[in-house]
């Protein structure tokens, strides 16, 4: 693991990066985000801040689901809103239209790159994808799990004032093929057995994820 752990925070540093970027864009965020930052707006705590707590409410509620935890699972939330948080204290927001639909553009890019990294050394899912695997495992379809992750932090969140607009769009657009292109590029040889379900249920088909084995 310990030749693991270095890909994974900074995938990890990279995802949290990009989800600055989104807010920083101000022209819509991803559905989480937009929960994250309506949270924030209705609370002293900061984006990342919610991201955290957030992250750990949904791993108690995979370890009482008795689905697998791992260190990436753990270190998900805590690494990611850190970045997050520190990526808004680092960068203005561009006093420009042009920078801020730069940083737009490339926010789903970033966390898709973070995701491949993190997600490729296979020490574990993030929460939220631990939920949706939990959701595939108990016969509920993929495109409904996702469905349900996703709408309803977003639902919740816009009516907390959390931004919603064409980047929001362009987000559910992009996130997912790059994702899938960044795991192709990172993943290790093989995954652990205990994450094959994770790995399916993201759409690796059973013959691996660029080709190589789910097995091991």
């Amino acid at each position: 693991m310990a030749r693991r752990t270095p890909q994974l925070v900074l995938g990890l540093l990279i995802f949290g990066m990009g989800l600055g970027f989104v807010v920083l864009g101000a022209q819509g965020e991803g559905p989480w985000t937009v929960f994250h930052e309506g949270v924030s707006l209705h609370t002293p705590l900061t984006i990342g801040t919610v991201t955290i707590l957030t992250g750990a409410v949904l791993v108690a509620g995979l370890v009482w689901a008795r689905e697998p935890v791992g260190f990436g699972t753990l270190m998900n939330g805590v690494i990611v809103g850190l970045a997050t948080d520190a990526t808004l204290a680092i960068f203005d927001q561009p006093a420009s239209l042009a920078g801020q639909v730069a940083m737009t553009l490339a926010s789903p890019l970033l966390v898709a790159l973070g995701s491949g990294l993190y997600l490729g050394v296979m020490l574990g899912p993030g929460p939220r994808d631990g939920v949706m695997t939990a959701m595939y495992r108990r016969g509920i379809p993929v495109w409904l799990s996702r469905l349900i992750i996703e709408a309803v932090p977003f639902i919740i969140g816009a009516i907390l004032g959390g931004k919603v607009g064409w980047g929001t769009v362009y987000w559910l657009v992009v996130i997912g093929p790059a994702v899938n292109l960044a795991m192709k590029f990172f993943s290790w040889p093989v995954v652990p057995s205990r994450w094959i379900d994770v790995f399916n249920a993201l759409g690796a088909d059973r013959r691996g994820v660029g080709g190589r084995s789910l097995t091991a």
